[in-house]
């Protein structure tokens, strides 16, 4: 099940949407339909924790294991720039999909651009340029994402209103006629329920027409309104400067061309004083380390992950990783783990490469005592 949550003329509005139904709110484009099941109890043959009593004998009762979710993240994808387009996009994720889906009740990306029809770009008549690109795909593209296992797509970032308000909104409603929820723009919280948790997904980038990420004081509100509407809460940010030089966090704002995309760190740390049980960023196109700050893990960029001819590559950007984290009913940290991508001349994920030391380094370079230890099987531990 899911539910949006959306702020209008000041006041909230609960949609409470069915299986089969779609409604519109003036806070967002276009309404979520229901992604999960109905029912939340997994199969024991799948190994997923269930949130329903075993059967057990009046001699040796079974204890009952508490319910978790597992969350799969992976940082900015878009799956070519049209008219450049993959030769086979619905085989585009086939590579990696064994680790994005086994396992985890929701996988979630950033969609770095829109999936539009619109040719009214923000880089006008004279097109894309060295400090100008445009990012859309077919409206169709949204199919694949859910091919390939993603339930929960981001809208918060510098590329969601390249072709301005209707490429915007016709992208919302495309992702949810492909059954996925979606999150990140103002005032918005999407709730998913599932193995009996419910989970607010929360986005925020540095710019109006997202849920603004300047705005500490309307994001920890957001945020805080999540925490009474769920028991677990995921802040995404799209924060950072950008490039291979942008792999460390500073711990200031960081300035990108002429932009503030925000201070990182500050606002993870915010994020999580207001309510928040897990926050994911990307942006940087690079990778970044993790953290733990009171307990909760803080993942400062997942890089890119699809890219076919959109985003620069070679080095250190052409690292990545899916991310799997396990949380309690109440949020609390469970386990984690990183597993490594690497992405193919024309941009597209396959496993391998030298992300885990290469964030390992990171975390222990950029946070010290708070550094989330990450093991050379990708394991990540609290310190």
């Amino acid at each position: 099940m899911v539910r949006k949550l959306a702020a209008v003329a000041g006041s909230a509005v609960l949609l409470l949407l069915s299986a089969c139904s779609f409604t519109h709110s003036s806070a967002a484009p276009a309404a979520t339909p229901a992604t999960a099941s109905a029912t939340d109890l997994a199969s024991p043959a799948t190994g997923e924790v269930t949130s329903g009593t075993p059967e057990s004998s009046a001699n040796s009762p079974v204890p009952v294991k508490a319910a978790t979710v597992t969350i799969t993240a992976v940082g900015d994808t878009m799956l070519g720039n049209t008219p450049d387009l993959p030769p086979d996009p619905a085989g585009y994720f086939d590579a990696v999909k064994s680790i994005l889906d086994p396992g985890s009740q929701i996988v979630f990306a950033n969609l770095e651009g829109t999936l539009t029809t619109s040719t009214a770009s923000k880089c006008g008549v004279k097109g894309p340029s060295a400090t100008c690109f445009a990012f859309r795909d077919p409206p169709g593209y949204a199919r694949y994402f859910s091919k390939a296992g993603f339930t929960v797509l981001n809208d918060a970032n510098n590329h969601s209103f390249d072709f301005g308000a209707a490429g915007q909104a016709q992208t919302v409603r495309v992702i949810h006629a492909a059954g996925l929820a979606q999150t990140g723009l103002p005032g918005e919280i999407t709730l998913v329920r599932k193995n009996g948790i419910t989970v607010a997904f929360l986005a925020f980038a540095p710019y109006p027409y997202d849920a603004n990420l300047l705005n500490l004081s309307a994001a920890r509100t957001l945020i805080q309104r999540a925490g009474r509407e769920a028991s677990v809460v995921v802040v995404y940010m799209h924060a950072g400067a950008e490039g291979p030089t942008a792999d460390h966090v500073t711990g200031r704002e960081e300035i990108y061309l002429g932009e503030d995309r925000g201070n990182a760190e500050a606002f993870a740390h915010m994020a999580i004083d207001a309510g928040a049980s897990l926050v994911i960023a990307s942006g940087p196109h690079v990778l970044r380390g993790m953290q733990f700050y009171r307990h909760h893990l803080i993942a400062y960029s997942l890089g890119d992950f699809a890219c076919y001819g959109d985003f620069a590559t070679g080095g250190d950007l052409d690292m990545s990783v899916i991310l799997h984290v396990t949380l309690s009913s109440t949020g609390r940290f469970d386990r984690a783990r990183i597993y490594p991508v690497e992405l193919t001349g024309a941009g597209r994920p396959v496993p391998g490469g030298g992300s885990v030391p290469f964030i390992a380094r990171l975390s222990s370079e950029d946070f010290g005592s708070t550094a989330a230890r990450i093991l050379s099987s990708g394991v990540i531990k609290a310190p």
